[in-house]
């Protein structure tokens, strides 16, 4: 899984765009990160920015901005209606996909520290990245705004956690940062069919984590309960890490109950959704769907696709799509307007449209593109595809098991076969682009300049390594492709016998993957200069090939027995 992260730096200028420009183009400018919003506001003389791409890249893009907002903006003449303590007053790291938070928490602290140590700009730590629990709420970094730093930066305790030193005409000018990790917040509505916003509120408190005031006599007007300490005793809500709120949506001519979403490993989408469902229908009123306001990542939709699909005891090695649509209209995401994942998911937001890839070729277009006369894609990547066409076969026999009329009690069993399944067909499909990438690249080394004695070397060690990975991709499709035989296995054993040729065809388009990817193995190891590495190679593939022979010949026999 490719790992990404979001950063939404919010910075001190939200007038002028022209400062406001300068800003952003170092992260339009930046490599490896996409710039998905930029939302100026006049009255709090703010802007929140938005970009994502991969940890590195987007915490050296996250640094440069910062920089450059130091240099850009004079905190001395900076008013606005909302709070702030310096140019880039937060910068938040947020995981989306194949990283952790504590991850980002760790990155966030070295980020810190290179802003305060490069950039000379204070630095507080906060939320996952905090130093100390208090710390954790930005609201205590930030006490006392920009025009209390003087006296903070002078104090042990309110000292920043990098960059600590009295105030000086830097300082003065940068103010300081806090740099954080978090979860990531989704924004969403859920729709419901009233108009009365005491209904959506009375929703909302049942909901969110703070819950509602417990007070004396009547649950509604009775006087709010005190503890011993004078604080408002308050009965708690059903869902953790959410706030929420019921209001009338004069657009729409309904009430919705508007929730953040701030921990969503805690209460993903769609408990939220089903526990707003079930409390609304305990006060007569159904939830119509979901609106969801900005971003989300895709792991989101999938979660809900797969846990919808299990409740209705579906299987859920389905493709990847299914799964979404599968999410969207349980969640009734078009309810109010047209649901596009491409523009509302940010994983799709970022796909680099411009990238030919061969697996997105239609059956006709992959074909012919085989057939003409460049050399790739040619066997390896041939044979990376007829794994994948045998893991689906497999991941098919599953599916259909698992929903054969009479075998409702072995969904789960089976369900789970078709996971695997889908996994195994996804990363042959990665290596379906990824064999021709390597061929590329030998022709790119063989492409290098040899005038100088210094040109050769450097191009006979690229050719070499060029040749090394070309030989290692079809060993890994070799590998996963072995997989297959197991998958392939069960359905014949224990699959819907109406399609144990199915699965036996399966058998036979992963045992043709070994075997294809073998040859390139060799062939690809035959111009390898270290004959050790490269007879290891050769020895693996043929201990692989030997087992996918000995493996289809032992599954076919059995399918014939059930033709």
């Amino acid at each position: 899984m490719n790992r990404l992260i979001e950063c939404v730096p919010n910075f001190s200028e939200g007038r002028n765009m022209d400062v406001i420009n300068q800003i952003t183009d170092v992260i339009r400018q930046s490599k490896g990160v996409k710039l998905l919003d930029v939302d100026p506001g006049e009255a709090t003389n703010r802007t929140v920015v938005t970009f994502v791409g991969n940890p590195e890249d987007v915490v050296e893009t996250a640094f440069q901005a910062v920089k450059r907002a130091g240099e850009l903006i004079d905190m001395r003449q900076h008013h606005g209606a909302h709070p702030r303590m310096g140019a880039t007053d937060v910068c938040p790291l947020i995981p989306i996909a194949g990283i952790t938070l504590e991850e980002c928490a760790e990155l966030a602290r070295k980020l810190a520290e290179r802003i305060a140590n490069e950039a000379g700009i204070p630095c507080y730590c906060y939320e996952a990245a905090a130093f100390t629990p208090e710390r954790r709420n930005l609201a205590v970094c930030r006490k006392g705004e920009y025009e209390a730093l003087a006296e903070k930066l002078a104090s042990k305790d309110g000292a920043p956690d990098f960059g600590a030193r009295p105030i000086d005409e830097k300082v003065a000018r940068t103010g300081c940062t806090a740099v954080g990790a978090r979860d990531f917040l989704i924004a969403t509505n859920f729709n419901l069919n009233t108009t009365s916003t005491r209904r959506a509120n009375a929703i909302a408190f049942d909901v969110r984590e703070k819950g509602r005031p417990v007070r004396e006599g009547n649950p509604i007007t009775g006087t709010p309960k005190k503890d011993e300490n004078g604080n408002t005793i308050m009965q708690p809500g059903t869902l953790k890490g959410t706030k929420a709120i019921g209001w009338y949506i004069d657009e729409y001519k309904i009430a919705q109950v508007s929730m953040n979403i701030t921990d969503i490993n805690t209460t993903p989408l769609h408990v939220a959704f089903d526990e707003v469902s079930r409390c609304a229908q305990n006060r007569g009123i159904r939830v119509t769907g979901t609106e969801i306001v900005g971003l989300l990542p895709k792991r989101c939709l999938i979660e809900a696709g797969k846990y919808f699909l299990e409740k209705q005891h579906r299987s859920t090695g389905i493709p990847e799509g299914d799964i979404i649509e599968i999410a969207i209209h349980s969640l009734g995401l078009d309810d109010l307007k047209p649901f596009d994942p491409k523009e509302k998911v940010i994983e799709f937001m970022i796909e680099d449209d411009s990238a030919k890839k061969l697996v997105d070729l239609t059956v006709t277009g992959f074909a012919e593109e085989t057939s003409r006369e460049s050399p790739a894609p040619g066997g390896g990547t041939i044979s990376a595809y007829m794994g994948a066409l045998g893991a689906s076969l497999g991941t098919m026999v599953a599916n259909l098991s698992s929903h054969k009329p009479g075998w409702d009690d072995r969904w789960k069993e089976f369900s789970e076969w078709a996971d695997k399944g889908q996994a195994i067909a996804k990363e042959l499909l990665h290596l379906v682009d990824e064999d021709t990438e390597a061929f590329n690249r030998i022709m790119a080394a063989f492409g290098m300049p040899k005038k100088t004695d210094e040109d050769k070397a450097a191009r006979s060690a690229a050719i070499q390594d060029a040749t090394l990975y070309a030989a290692q991709v079809p060993l890994r499709t070799m590998k996963e492709s072995m997989k297959v035989f197991k998958i392939c296995r069960a359905m014949v054993m224990e699959g819907n016998p109406n399609s144990v040729s199915d699965a036996g065809v399966g058998v036979l388009a992963a045992r043709a993957a070994v075997l294809g990817a073998g040859m390139n193995v060799k062939i690809n190891a035959g111009s390898l200069k270290d004959r050790a590495t490269a007879d290891a190679l050769i020895a693996e593939a043929n201990e692989l090939i030997k087992k996918a022979n000995a493996e289809e010949a032992d599954i076919t026999a059995i399918v014939e027995t059930k033709l």
